[in-house]
């Protein structure tokens, strides 16, 4: 079996998974992704494509057996481990929130999972959902290194004042701040910008610089502002099409 690298990124109500194999240039191939769906719903489903885009599998689950999103891991975990006959090299999660202090990806241990717990009360809704992959394959498969990467991580680099602005002192210290979040999308966006027009004045900003750089500047007069998909960036980026094609094209001008 070839070395694999399984991602996880669970919600309330679907947990989403890719599946990439190693190749010997240490590069990620992606061989398989889906998402079961419909948690704790009368009827979850899971859906699985290769990365041909072809079916590999959709159907219907009990509602027993994915009544929340521990039993759900299950679920997904045991069609992977038939599929590939074996179990991967190691897991990445993605999780909402690390705090003040963890601003890296790391890799979980007691410690670490017990420190991401105390953060629940910042992310309620989240959080737990996050976590609770990572508890059942600690506890089906405790050899298996999982790695959490963090939507905050990306933000922790902003000054200060971003961090504590209309906060009071008090709240601050119990540890409520300018967090920001969607960070692994948007550090996404950087990284592709860069890739794919390395020509353009982002791509020679550091990512804080061209994560600002790529919001439309403000403006006294609301209707001065265009909408990026119908600017002049948009139609000469000639790959600005697809997802997120706006926000390609606006980077790329």
């Amino acid at each position: 079996m070839t070395d694999t690298i399984l991602v996880i990124n669970a919600g309330s109500s679907s947990i989403k998974f890719y599946l990439y194999d190693i190749d010997g240039a240490q590069e990620l191939a992606p061989r398989l992704g889906g998402q079961l769906e419909g948690i704790g719903t009368s009827h979850p489903k899971l859906k699985v494509r290769d990365a041909a885009g072809q079916t590999l599998v959709e159907r219907e689950i009990a509602p027993s057996h994915a009544p929340d999103v521990p039993n759900g891991q299950e679920v997904v975990g045991t069609w992977l481990s038939g599929h590939l006959g074996g179990a991967p090299l190691a897991v990445g999660h993605r999780v909402v929130h690390g705090g003040p202090e963890l601003s890296e990806p790391v890799l979980i241990d007691d410690a670490i999972l017990a420190k991401l717990d105390t953060f629940t009360p910042l992310a309620p809704l989240h959080q737990p959902n996050n976590l609770a992959p990572i508890r059942v394959i600690r506890e089906r498969r405790p050899w298996i290194p999982q790695v959490a990467c963090f939507d905050t991580a990306f933000h922790r680099s902003h000054s200060d004042v971003a961090d504590r602005y209309a906060l009071p002192e008090r709240l601050y210290q119990e540890g409520v701040r300018r967090y920001g979040f969607h960070g692994l999308s948007y550090e996404y966006i950087a990284s592709a910008c860069s890739a794919r027009c390395p020509k353009s004045r982002w791509a020679r900003s550091s990512p804080p610089t061209w994560a600002r750089a790529c919001r439309p500047a403000p403006s006294t007069r609301a209707r001065a502002w265009t909408a990026p998909w119908a600017s002049p960036r948009w139609r000469a980026c000639p790959w600005a099409r697809g997802r997120a094609g706006w926000t390609r094209a606006w980077c790329c001008g």
